[in-house]
């Protein structure tokens, strides 16, 4: 995808937040290639297991659903996404994994999300950090969907790298290692550790780069307050 203008990067900034109509498509299919290590590293130490059920918040058009559940028959999935045209295209692309009920998908925002509480096993978010009007809203929400002992799983790039990614400059909250561990203990989730892992070299936007993937895990505790 060759980006060159301010006007240009502002667009893919929008539809990298929110993917929208035939570009939108088009975005989609191009991140999904573009971090491809990153969501297959991401899913790797999500690690979900047989009976678990899953809640991805910003699946895309749900490309990688398949590598989750066909793992095993019994794990079910959510995904969630503000963007309709996501939803619409991650249930064309699911619609086997939909008419089993092992699947559904949905429009919402992540801060508020039609989802029963403490019903799922695991919650797994890559890249949309960046993008979270209220993170402290969003992590509670996250919190209230988990079981006890549920965990959460955040990949994101670091700082130091999206700095040096152009499109960036519009729209983007970068947040650094540190301040992302205070912001999920604020949240009082427990036990919270760090995977970082270097990919292969890759040219963005004329550059040759080496990027990185940073995995948060948290955990919830084992009891729950009930209302």
């Amino acid at each position: 995808m060759d980006i060159s203008s301010e006007q240009e990067l502002r667009q893919l900034a929008d539809q990298l937040r929110k993917p929208e109509g035939a570009y939108g498509s088009e975005v989609a299919k191009f991140m999904n290639e573009g971090n491809l290590p990153m969501n297959l590293h991401a899913l790797a130490v999500l690690n979900p297991s047989a009976g678990e059920s899953i809640l991805e918040i910003g699946m895309g058009n749900g490309y990688f659903v398949k590598n989750i559940l066909n793992l095993d028959p019994s794990i079910h999935y959510i995904g969630c996404d503000y963007s309709p045209e996501m939803v619409e295209l991650s249930s064309e692309n699911n619609q086997n994994f939909i008419d089993q009920g092992r699947a559904r998908f949905f429009m919402a925002d992540a801060s508020a999300m039609p989802v029963e509480d403490h019903s799922i096993d695991k919650v797994i978010t890559i890249n949309t950090l960046y993008f979270w009007e209220n993170v402290h809203a969003t992590l509670a929400e996250i919190k209230r969907v988990l079981k006890p002992n549920g965990t959460f799983y955040l990949a994101v790039r670091p700082k130091h790298i999206l700095k040096a990614l152009p499109v960036t400059k519009f729209g983007f909250k970068l947040y650094n290692n540190d301040k992302i561990f205070e912001m999920l203990r604020f949240a009082d989730f427990q036990d919270v550790m760090m995977t970082s892992i270097v990919e292969p070299t890759i040219e963005r936007h004329g550059e040759r780069m080496n990027l990185e993937t940073v995995i948060y895990q948290a955990k919830v505790g084992g009891e729950v307050s009930v209302a």
